[in-house]
């Protein structure tokens, strides 16, 4: 199992000309709390997370008076200074972003998460990225492995003399495509799709959403098994969902 088995493909991005204000309302509407960061050809050149928006003189309610500060140098000072007035994606973000390929393992992505000390990485093809795996997609993934596997060697091509096993990937985009565009529930739901056996993780707001979830699962073809891991949240933390959130 790959970064591209369990990686998030529906990514909310900004172009780098996007107003600040504008990608603070996409965080808050869209309960996440990174966006990355993309150019007008959709290579990626940065990210902005709530991080980058916080210490800003607007958050703060007054002026931060940075050229009071002797201990931190001046290029320091100065590069703080734009960021804290910058009125545009490109003057916020952080451009020394780590990611990872389609085809990196879920040890490899457990290893960048933990050495990075960060909740999330883009997956990048070709300079574009293809998704976001975050700390819960990967703790949803190895969950959802057989003892052991996650030490075995995975192999890159299937043996020949092998009985045809369906591509769990489509069985994946299919499940994803109707939770999407059917339920309306695909950002807080993860699917992870192996040997036919689907393991549905998240939160939804209704009982309904649950079993139209399972429904779609179990209806996709090729699908032998599914269990069910998704949690029908009180009205009280219902403003938590979203799978940015849980990581």
């Amino acid at each position: 199992m790959r970064a591209k088995d369990i990686m998030t493909s529906r990514v909310i991005t900004v172009l780098e000309d996007t107003p600040v204000d504008e990608i603070a309302r996409t965080l808050l509407e869209r309960r996440i709390s990174a966006v990355p960061v993309i150019d007008s050809g959709g290579g990626l050149v940065g990210i902005v997370s709530e991080g980058d928006l916080i210490g800003r003189p607007e958050a703060e309610g007054r002026d931060d008076s940075w050229w009071l500060s002797g201990i931190v140098k001046l290029e320091e000072r100065a590069e703080k200074y734009a960021k804290a007035r910058g009125l545009l994606a490109k003057d916020v973000m952080t451009t020394s972003v780590i990611t990872a390929d389609e085809n990196d393992s879920l040890s490899e992505l457990a290893g960048v998460l933990e050495e990075r000390r960060i909740k999330r990485v883009p997956i990048v093809h070709n300079g574009r990225i293809t998704g976001i795996v975050s700390r819960a997609n990967l703790l949803h993934a190895l969950a959802s492995l057989p003892e052991g596997t996650l030490q075995a060697p995975e192999p890159t091509e299937p043996a020949s003399k092998e009985p045809h096993r369906p591509d769990t990937r489509s069985i994946r985009a299919s499940i994803l495509n109707k939770i999407h565009n059917d339920i309306g529930v695909g950002q807080t739901i993860n699917v992870i799709v192996s040997n036919g056996v689907v393991d549905l993780w998240g939160g939804v707001e209704t009982e309904a959403e649950r079993q139209a979830v399972r429904t779609a699962a179990k209806n996709t073809p090729n699908v032998v098994a599914v269990k069910d891991h998704i949690t029908v949240l009180p009205p009280a933390l219902r403003h938590l969902l979203g799978a940015d959130r849980s990581d």
